[in-house]
């Protein structure tokens, strides 16, 4: 069957994507030299996983995981974060809003029946793997101004005031977590909504995709719709978030926080290591939604370290 092999723009992973044309349609083939098992393995299993559950993702036509290939469906080109462009953006954050509240209503099961045989268990997201991931920060992005000594001073220092804030966090790991909820991994296939690149999901706390979907760095909003999209949520969400409101708007901001400083130490990895300098335009926006939403008393040790240690001049400073 002859067909043509199209490239498409590839994401901060590891993994290149082309567009396969056949006379009779589409597919997409993903592949992967590097973190084969998570980027094609998982990746595989856990959009089963959700299809199953009757969430739209990607279907598996064919696989070769020894390889590094696999050919799934293509979902096309129109992801939210193009129709987020638009002047209705309220309109179109409800529609993702409510996809998220079908996504966190699935009975989790953490043992997943993986495609070529065999279980993979959804890992639940522990303080482990909030240090793990907050680390970045300063395991990446300080080192690039400041001394591999005073940059370890201050994790040490800073990791003391984040178990405090970590310890807050009131609502349990009780529902699926994409862990990448933003509009270009959520695509409008005909009427419905297709979701993508869902390989490192977890069992987590609510708000976790939430923030990602609220404060996404790709997308300058004001703080008012910003403010409308996280009411929208709770009105349409469990009463048991607007029951604890005050505790659930707490949860939503130490993860909104944990957030950024993991996504300005994984863009400052991308320009160090993989050489993807194209990720560093992000940082100076992730900087004020990270001091937006430091903006309450339970930040404050953890806003005082960083505003002593980190002058201003390299929260805006892009390397090219």
């Amino acid at each position: 069957m002859s067909f043509k092999i199209e490239p498409i723009a590839g994401d901060a992973s590891f993994r290149k994507f082309y567009r396969l044309i056949f006379k009779t349609g589409t597919k997409i083939a993903v592949v992967s030299n590097k973190e084969k098992y998570k980027n094609l393995n998982i990746y595989s299993a856990i959009n089963s996983f959700l299809r199953h559950k009757k969430i739209l993702t990607p279907k598996l036509y064919n696989y070769n995981f020894s390889k590094g290939i696999i050919i799934i469906e293509d979902f096309g080109n129109l992801s939210f974060y193009k129709l987020l462009k638009r002047k209705n953006k309220f309109f179109f954050y409800k529609k993702l809003v409510d996809f998220l509240l079908k996504i966190q209503k699935i009975k989790i099961d953490s043992k997943i029946k993986k495609i070529n045989g065999g279980i993979y268990k959804l890992e639940k997201y522990s303080k482990k793997n909030l240090f793990k991931e907050s680390n970045l920060f300063f395991d990446w992005y300080l080192p690039l101004f400041l001394s591999k000594k005073k940059s370890a001073i201050i994790k040490k220092r800073s990791n003391k005031v984040l178990l405090k804030i970590y310890n807050k966090l009131y609502f349990s790991n009780s529902c699926f977590v994409h862990r990448d909820y933003h509009a270009q991994n959520l695509i409008k296939v005909g009427k419905k909504i297709g979701v993508i690149d869902n390989q490192d999901a977890l069992i987590g706390n609510p708000a976790y995709d939430l923030a990602s979907l609220i404060d996404d760095v790709r997308i300058k909003t004001s703080k008012k719709l910003k403010n409308q999209i996280y009411n929208y949520y709770l009105k349409k969400g469990p009463k048991i978030y607007r029951k604890n409101s005050q505790k659930f708007y707490e949860d939503y901001k130490i993860l909104s926080v944990q957030r950024s400083l993991k996504i300005i130490g994984i863009f400052s990895r991308l320009f160090v290591r993989d050489k993807k300098k194209q990720y560093l335009k992000f940082i100076p926006y992730t900087w004020k939604l990270l001091e937006m939403r430091m903006n309450s008393k339970i930040f404050s040790e953890l806003e005082m370290i960083l505003k002593k240690n980190i002058p201003k001049k390299f929260k805006k400073i892009i390397i090219y």
